[in-house]
């Protein structure tokens, strides 16, 4: 190990270029990995991006490059293959050139960004610093010019569409009860009438943008699928007609059934409020869409039958005739295959209507693209990407439909971009409550791993600071969302606690508790109390603080409101809460916040013989108040008293040896007498007068032996015990009290049949309470059999062996001394 590192270490100062010093940093990460030093192999993977970008993307690191740095850069690619597109019509002398100027500045472009965002990441690890600025990755200044093109082209298609003119002249669509043809142009949307195309030469492009939103993955689709193009000319009539393709055969997707069968031909009603010439024109349209395999007439069939709707207001009669499934099929196959985005657009907004009108139209979509694989290659176009997502919202789907990792940058970037409503014909609906509906179902409609997968998907893309914006502006469904998805972001990875602690408003976090909690599924208490396990105690009183001095309501008030109120599983943790809040006041005496808190710790104590469910949270909420966590939030308190009682190999990152400077060791000292005063001060206020209630409940649970439950009340009393052993201006009588109750379940836990552990901590128990009179006359004479479980713990704690020695004293009282007996608690 060390040679490598050494040899690593040398090509890194030999100045032998970027790539070797890359592949030198790749060489430290793997080292660093191999020894556990998490953060420093974070940091020499990331500078490989920095140093070598193109490198590490394409031969060292592609995966994990796709996974962290991609969905940030998605717009260039998109960029880059519109690009692509637009001049692959070109000579090939002018195209060749062309592309190898666009690829340039494409990967030149991929690098800047991919070694930007390497550098924000390596800040964003950094112990103690701020949040850096996300970085903004430009488009590259290279775009096609369309004189150029011109200059290029114009003799080529100038012929073809002297020739494309005669054809158009002469060309109808003959259709059943007359001649359909195309009318006018009718675009009433602002957005449809700037991108409206009348020439051959305007070809669509992507112009340069400071900032772009960036586009979702791109969805697995049929390679065989091919490009079509509409082609329209202007006409002295002022209306649109028709221009064929040389290859303007629609292939048929799978979700279109069979048309010649099934297909039921709308009529129109006599009733119907317009002529009969729209009504031809509208009947022609909608069997085009149902039955015709040609995307051009498709095309402009959709753009007909918008301007019908539009005309008419969208009257009921409209949407009668266009619920049918070999309508809504057709019109899903055209959004797969057409690349058009005002028709696209168009398509979308009928298909919103349809779905909101009828659920039988809604079910009639899902079946025929059940895992949403049009929608997503919609949402792949920048400018369709929040009308792709209110119209998913609008479909309502399950998770199962949504299996491509490809959802969650979707419903992330709908999140981020998606403030303003969308307009989809007469319906309007904001972007941001699709996106919370499809995270919702990403996070909790799977099993447990793939819910906890995604929700590392979330953290991973940056989600955090969106979902947490959304808590503090969104409305009260949205807020319930998110407190859902950030309470699975923590579970899933816990090391983003810290970030969540440091950026949510705390009185967002109160204003959870205010509304009706009787119908609360417990996720604000449980975000709560997964937000109060930090690994510093300091930390951890400071968020306290914040709680509670935060806003203008009375959060202790509003605690205990949600208390007398919510189910009794949610109960312990709030509780817990309230307790805490209650002790960061300078008195020495619980308030009636205090009160009500330890009298309802107690009360579930006791009915969680006979609730799995309140068993499983009194189990949490005591280890929530032993104070001690790791990075992650995970429980170490068994771990910090295994270690106190002398027990080694004992797991935990709380206790793992590592180099550390001298500030590191007067901040670590600083911190252990916090946590030592918090502990003193609750162990105190859990054993004063009147709380015999509460050892009682813990007696009872740890001699039931329910697993879980009795190994979370030995180690509470294995810390309050030891946090109170060294007091001395404080009366024995809680110390009396609790060695009372407490005697005869500590001594059975000594037992052979127990885990070693819980030995430990029975014995680490009852050495700390031996160390005042009263308790020591209650524990002596011990049994022999207690005696022989001493012996053999003896070689694992050095617990044992002092018991063992004050009952040797007290058998023999020759020449004992009270301090031989009691230490230095003597009186």
């Amino acid at each position: 190990m060390e040679e490598v590192e050494k040899w690593a270490c040398v090509m890194l100062l030999g100045g032998g270029g970027t790539d070797l010093a890359a592949c030198s940093h790749l060489y430290l990460s793997i080292v660093y990995r191999i020894e556990r030093k998490d953060r420093a192999s974070a940091r020499h993977l990331l500078q490989v991006f920095i140093d070598a970008p193109y490198l590490a993307r394409r031969n060292l690191l592609p995966d994990l490059w796709n996974q962290l740095f991609l969905p940030h850069l998605l717009h260039l690619k998109v960029w880059h293959s519109k690009e692509v597109e637009f001049i692959a019509g070109w000579d090939d002398e002018f195209r060749e050139q062309r592309m190898k100027s666009l690829d340039r500045a494409y990967n030149d472009q991929m690098d800047v960004g991919t070694s930007q965002f390497a550098l924000y990441y390596k800040d964003w690890i950094k112990l103690g610093a701020q949040s850096p600025a996300v970085p903004s990755v430009t488009l590259p200044s290279v775009a096609v010019s369309r004189s150029i093109y011109n200059s290029v082209v114009s003799i080529s298609l100038e012929r073809e569409d002297i020739v494309d003119t005669e054809l158009v002249s002469k060309t109808e669509i003959e259709g059943k009860g007359g001649t359909f043809e195309a009318g006018p142009s009718f675009h009433t949307d602002p957005k449809l009438q700037q991108r409206q195309s009348n020439s051959i030469q305007q070809h669509p492009f992507v112009e340069p943008a400071p900032e772009p939103p960036p586009a979702p993955p791109p969805p697995s689709t049929p390679s065989a699928r091919r490009s079509y193009s509409l082609r329209l000319l202007p006409c002295h009539s002022n209306s649109l007609r028709l221009l064929p393709c040389r290859s303007n055969s629609l292939r048929l997707l799978s979700c279109r059934s069979n048309s010649n069968k099934d297909l039921i031909h709308p009529q129109i009603p006599k009733s119907a409020s317009f002529n009969d010439v729209p009504v031809l024109n509208l009947e022609r349209a909608i069997s085009l869409i149902s039955n015709s395999d040609s995307l051009p007439e498709c095309e402009t069939a959709i753009r007909l039958i918008a301007k019908s709707w539009l005309d008419f207001s969208g009257e009921s009669v409209i949407k009668t005739i266009l619920s049918t499934s070999s309508f809504i099929e057709g019109l899903l196959e055209i959004s797969f295959t057409s690349k058009d985005d005002d028709v696209l657009e168009i398509a979308i907004s009928i298909l919103a209507e349809l779905v909101t009108r009828s659920e039988i139209n809604r079910q009639v979509m899902l079946n025929a693209d059940p895992q949403l694989e049009i929608l997503l290659r919609l949402s792949e176009r920048s400018s369709l990407f929040l009308k792709v997502a209110v119209l998913t919202y609008l479909l309502r789907p399950k998770a199962k439909q949504m299996l491509s990792s490809d959802w969650i940058p979707l419903a992330l970037q709908v999140l981020e971009f998606g403030d303003k409503k969308e307009t989809l014909f007469t319906l309007q609906c904001c972007p941001k409550s699709a996106a919370m509906y499809l995270l919702d179902q990403l996070i909790t409609g799977f099993d447990v791993d793939r819910n906890l997968e995604n929700a590392r998907q979330i953290v991973a893309l940056g989600g955090l600071s969106l979902l947490i914006k959304r808590l503090e502006l969104g409305n009260e469904r949205e807020k319930e969302i998110c407190v859902s998805l950030l309470d699975t972001c923590i579970q899933a990875d816990g090391s983003c606690r810290d970030y969540m602690v440091a950026n949510i408003q705390k009185a967002s976090l109160v204003q959870l508790f205010s509304g009706n909690q009787l119908k609360s599924d417990g996720s604000a208490i449980s975000l709560l109390s997964e937000l109060v396990c930090l690994n510093r105690t300091t930390r951890m009183i400071e968020f306290l603080n914040g709680l509670k001095n935060d806003g203008c309501l009375n959060t202790m008030h509003v605690l205990l409101v949600y208390l007398q109120q919510a189910p009794h599983e949610q109960r312990p943790l709030a509780a817990v809460l309230l307790l805490q809040l209650d002790l960061l006041g300078d008195s020495s005496h619980c308030s009636f916040y205090g009160e009500e808190g330890i009298d309802a710790i107690i009360v579930a104590l006791e009915r969680s013989l006979h609730n799995k469910k309140v068993r499983e949270q009194c189990s949490r909420a005591l280890l929530i108040l032993g104070g001690h966590f790791s990075s992650v939030g995970e429980p170490l308190t068994e771990s910090w008293l295994l270690r106190r009682a002398g027990m080694r190999d004992v797991r935990g990152d709380l206790f793992r040896s590592k180099w550390r400077t001298k500030d590191e060791f007067e901040r670590m000292e600083e911190e252990e007498k916090s946590r030592d005063s918090w502990l003193r001060k609750l162990a105190i206020t859990l054993l004063s007068s009147g709380y015999k209630r509460f050892v009682v409940a813990l007696s009872n649970c740890i001699a039931d032996g329910i697993p879980g439950l009795a190994r979370s009340c030995l180690i509470t009393v294995a810390w309050v015990s030891c946090s109170i052993s060294s007091l001395h201006n404080v009366k024995s009588s809680p110390h009396a009290l609790a060695c009372s109750i407490l005697r005869p379940r500590l001594l059975e836990s000594l037992s052979y049949d127990k885990a070693l552990e819980e030995r430990v901590l029975a014995s680490l128990s009852l050495h700390s309470f031996a160390r005042h009179r009263e308790c020591l006359q209650m524990l002596l004479p011990l049994s022999k059999e207690t005696l022989s479980s001493l012996e053999e713990l003896s070689s694992v704690t050095w617990t044992a062996d002092e018991l063992l020695f004050m009952c040797s004293l007290w058998l023999n009282p020759l020449n004992r001394t009270p301090r031989d007996l009691f230490g230095e608690n003597t009186e």
